[in-house]
């Protein structure tokens, strides 16, 4: 998986280049932990940390080709897996490549030697990649399609430094951490501006999108989006199709030289990758879920909890489990909590994140590599507002606890200044003239398409952000097949009567995968990724509010009132909102002091 980090001016030398991005590179040694190096030249310098998954003993990088001369022509520094290298590899030896590695990295190389700017279209899978051509002075920025794996950068001079997360720009001392308005605002109406951060000159690649930087200046090229396509499938076929195409995906995703597992909730979508991957494995498949401790306590949005269901999993499938039941002392640890928020270079969300970092340490211990069902909601129209009238505006904007909670805490003068609501309103415009559309599609088809697009645009990068931000913290490559671009582009364009032809949510999947899961796993209703009601993870955190609200120079009062956050802790309930914002609070605290 890894962590990249660079420099480049294709105008001016870089003064003490190497030294820089060495710099750089160490803070990101906990996303690889294997190997590290660094190569520099007049006008760049690239580094790389390694989590070696393919071919462990070679394909060390910055990885290098030369010419008959010995001189460098092309340097690569990559994250992420290509999922379709072996049939790149054949297809480039044809052309009369030579490799020396079993990597992918090697064959992304070979593929930017062969295409230059068109390889990244022949690329399937998750990874984010910075290419030097020296005989051009030009360096090239990309990112995969969905924007699974983070790559961002800040303008120099006439040239960038980039990396795989801000903290490795802050630490080239040529960029300063300051919060951005913008970034800000879309944290608080929870929704991602493609291309902004919360960090004021930092700016993220773009999903399907290029970086050239050269002696013309930096500009972006678009290499993918979503188009709107004609469906001409029936039923049947629309099902069997998107078998065919978790097959082969799920094949291709774990296909790893070191141990590999899957995340395993009982619910369809990682019940399904458990399923199908143990079909591709000779072992039993090593899965792992997480629980909390005390009485499980049913509420609206989770009706059941877990364990049931992935003991139904395990049985069917044969698989190799292990459960995490994680107490209040450990969700609510503040060296956790420090942990967290400095992996995620932002303020994170409450034992939310806690709990997942602690699963993916947890998972470290016994695989390298783990597989996710992240995205299926996204793209089968998992969640239930899909399946509720489809008011105008974001989906999902009353169900988070930013969009009220987090608000009420601001300052007054914080809260005028970030106008967050006609924020997201102009956001939500901006989103939709975005949707592609077909000529004469009925105002139900293009409101559904709408909806599967802002998800998979405005809401799905949050998502991902979180979870490769979280694993890679402790050396873990997280796959999630379910944002395999042709799953994605299939989806998209399926009518939504085929994605509800059951009367239920994700029924396309459902069906698709209905003979490798027991019935009880079929027939569940969706359940959200799940929190504690551990009485004693809101009393440890109350306590923590407490010490905040006693520091009166806490960097939180710069935007938050303290007298907001009192009154919260004066109630003598700690329900959903109340607990969400004290953890906004702290949170935020811990970042602001980065």
């Amino acid at each position: 998986m890894c962590g990249i980090a660079g420099w480049a001016d294709p105008s001016c030398p870089l003064p003490d280049g190497g030294m820089t991005v060495h710099r750089m590179t160490e803070t990101l040694a906990a996303r690889g932990p294997d190997d590290s190096g660094v190569w520099a030249a007049a006008h760049v310098a690239f580094g790389h940390r390694r989590l070696a998954v393919l071919d462990p003993a070679n394909g060390r990088q910055p990885m290098v080709a030369y010419d008959d001369q010995d001189e460098a022509t092309t340097v690569l520094s990559y994250s992420g897996e290509v999922f379709n290298h072996r049939e790149l590899r054949v297809e480039l030896e044809l052309l009369g490549h030579k490799f020396r590695t079993r990597t992918d990295t090697e064959v992304v190389l070979h593929a930017c030697l062969e295409w230059g700017t068109d390889a990244p279209r022949r690329l399937d899978g998750m990874f984010a990649f910075a290419v030097w051509d020296a005989s051009r002075r030009r360096l090239l920025l990309v990112r995969d399609r969905l924007g699974v794996k983070p790559l961002c950068y800040a303008r120099h001079g006439d040239g960038v430094l980039f990396a795989s997360e801000p903290k490795a720009l802050f630490a080239s001392g040529l960029v300063a951490p300051a919060v951005d308005d913008g970034g800000l605002r879309d944290f608080l109406a929870s929704v991602r501006t493609p291309g902004m951060t919360l960090h004021q000159g930092v700016h993220e690649v773009r999903p399907g999108t290029m970086l050239l930087v050269d002696a013309d200046g930096v500009r972006e090229r678009r290499y993918w989006s979503l188009d709107a396509q004609p469906h001409e499938d029936d039923l049947a076929t629309t099902v069997e199709r998107i078998r065919e195409l978790l097959e082969d995906i799920t094949e291709r995703h774990v296909r790893a030289d070191v141990p590999l597992g899957a995340l395993l909730s009982g619910g369809l979508d990682s019940s399904a990758l458990a399923a199908l991957g143990q079909r591709f494995t000779n072992a039993p498949l090593r899965t792992f879920s997480v629980g909390f401790a005390g009485e499980f306590v049913p509420d609206a949005l989770r009706a059941t909890p877990d364990a049931p269901y992935v003991r139904d999993v395990v049985a069917h499938c044969g698989l190799d489990h292990r459960d995490l039941v994680l107490g209040s002392a450990a969700l609510a640890d503040p060296a956790v909590r420090r942990a967290v928020v400095h992996a995620r270079d932002a303020p994170a969300t409450g034992d939310i994140d806690t709990s997942l970092f602690l699963l993916f340490k947890a998972v470290r211990e016994h695989s390298t590599v783990a597989l996710s069902g992240e995205s299926a909601d996204e793209v089968f129209g998992g969640y239930p507002w899909f399946h509720q009238p489809l008011a105008d505006g974001y989906p999902w904007r009353y169900f988070t606890g930013r969009s009220g909670t987090y608000l009420a805490l601001l300052r007054d003068d914080v809260a005028a200044e970030l106008a967050v609501g006609a924020h997201r309103e102009a956001h939500y415009r901006q989103a939709l003239a975005e949707v592609p559309v077909l000529p004469g599609e009925t105002a139900e088809r293009r409101r559904t398409r709408e909806v599967v697009h802002l998800h998979l645009t405005r809401w799905l990068p949050d998502l991902l952000d979180r979870k490769d931000r979280l694993s890679m913290a402790v050396g873990l490559e997280v796959r999630v097949p379910f944002c395999d671009h042709r799953l994605v582009e299939y989806a998209f364009n399926t009518p939504w009567s085929h994605h509800t032809f059951d009367g239920r949510e994700k029924s396309l999947l459902r069906a698709a995968v209905a003979d490798l899961l027991p019935r009880s796993v079929t027939e569940r209703v969706k359940a959200p990724y799940p929190a504690t009601h551990d009485p004693g993870y809101d009393v440890a955190i109350r306590a923590q509010a407490a010490d905040l609200l006693a520091t009166p120079n806490a960097p939180a009062w710069t935007y938050l009132d303290p007298a907001r956050l009192s009154e919260r802790l004066a109630r003598p309930e700690t329900d959903r909102a109340t607990r969400a914002g004290i953890d906004f609070a702290l949170n935020l605290d811990l970042w602001l002091t980065r």
